[in-house]
């Protein structure tokens, strides 16, 4: 097999396992209400289930980064993922609330070690393209999260238990995902040996600062959508519960448009040019939604979000890899604890916002956060993110075409 076979293949399978992840995580945020109800969990309770998963999955992805030097990102991932959607099913299979405290705690522990190996293998496969594809792997995990959140929607419009609706779900995934994670390729670019010896340092780690600050507040802003627009929309904007699983499915819809013409647009004009342009149309979302009169009005905000927020994470461990090109996978995983940061402090914040004072009130907050990204955009780079390595040195521009045709994400 051609190294360039190689990695398309791997591009492939990979842009496949973000799909998934797109897939469970929408079945999970987007029924919240439901679970509240089967389980009988209190409003009071609430933000301590949702704060619990991000704490797992953050202790999960401080693990991952040890596990990795001894296996490779690959073979995490591939156990990781199936146990994502096994606990996703446990979620709607219990019906005491310890239950769901356990399937919920299993979720968080898989999810952060899936999330942090995942974006590993691409940031690697990205190097090793010598271009910009970030964009289309998180393009993928919009799509499934669109898929997710409409099977999410024919579940509460039809009536069906939590069980039934994950169900199909889970039954089709495990097995692909099971298949193509033979096809994950792992990658080390020049000096990576040297680099890793060195490891990821307390001075190193201050150059991480910036991107890992813009990571939480990128992550509040999208914890915010995924946590609270369901009920915003059905409490606040007195949407039924069927529109109020559709916000989600619009905010994903806009974030898998943005990312699926994303990398054209951080070749052309940079990533700290499509970081700043996508940090002012999400402020004016959060600031849309916070005005909104009715539910259609706060349909719109939602879907300046999903263009807004879309470039950010992705392109923020995109410039992660760059600044540590031969620790990466350190760099990645501790970049990813500040995912779970931003889910940490963004649903508890909301939620004591709404209740002291107001939920649209409520709404600025992230606003105000996410436009920190602008005093940090300079640590993305003014290059247009070309790496000059490996199929760019060897062929110029047929960098440009690796990666095209059926297996393109």
């Amino acid at each position: 097999m051609t190294d360039d076979v190689r990695l398309r293949r791997g591009r492939g399978a990979l842009g496949f396992s973000f799909f998934a992840q797109g897939v469970a995580f929408a079945l999970l945020v987007t029924r919240i209400p439901a679970i509240q109800d089967r389980y009988g969990i209190s409003d009071g309770l609430l933000p301590a289930f949702l704060a619990a998963v991000p704490i797992l999955a953050g202790a999960s992805s401080v693990a991952t980064e040890h596990l990795v030097k001894r296996v490779a990102p690959s073979v995490v991932l591939r156990w990781a993922q199936p146990f994502v959607l096994l606990s996703l099913l446990g979620v709607g299979t219990g019906s005491q609330m310890w239950h769901v405290a356990v399937a919920l705690g299993a979720f968080g522990l898989s999810v952060g070690a899936l999330d942090a190996s995942m974006n590993m293998l691409g940031v690697s496969l990205q190097r090793a393209y010598g271009r910009s594809i970030m964009l289309g792997f998180h393009a993928a995990y919009s799509l499934g999260g669109i898929l997710g959140a409409s099977a999410a929607w024919a579940g509460a419009h039809w009536h069906l238990s939590l069980f039934t609706g994950y169900l199909p779900a889970v039954v089709v995934l495990v097995p692909l995902v099971v298949v193509l994670s033979r096809r994950y390729v792992d990658g080390a670019g020049p000096g990576d040996v040297q680099e890793k010896e060195k490891g990821l340092g307390s001075g190193g780690f201050k150059l991480l600062l910036p991107l890992c600050l813009v990571m939480a507040c990128a992550y509040i802003g999208d914890s915010t959508v995924a946590n609270w627009s369901a009920k915003y929309l059905q409490d606040v904007l007195g949407s039924s519960e069927q529109m109020a699983t559709v916000p989600y499915n619009v905010y994903m819809v806009t974030t898998l448009i943005g990312r699926a013409v994303g990398d054209l647009g951080v070749r052309r004009f940079g990533a700290a040019a499509v970081v700043r342009a996508g940090t002012l149309v999400a402020a004016a979302g959060f600031a849309v939604v916070a005005a909104a009169p009715g539910a259609w009005v706060g349909m719109l905000g939602f879907t300046l979000l999903g263009i807004g927020l879309c470039v950010i994470v992705p392109q923020t461990f995109a410039a992660a890899g760059r600044l540590f090109p031969g620790a990466s996978d350190t760099a990645v995983a501790r970049l990813n604890i500040f995912n779970y940061v931003g889910f940490l402090i963004g649903s508890p914040l909301v939620g004591a916002v709404g209740d002291a004072w107001s939920y649209r009130g409520a709404m600025l907050v992230p606003m105000v956060l996410v436009l920190v990204t602008l005093l940090q955009a300079r640590s993305f780079g003014s290059e247009k993110a070309r790496y000059g390595v490996r199929h760019e040195r060897r062929a110029g521009d047929r960098a440009v075409d690796v990666g095209r045709g059926g297996n393109e994400v």
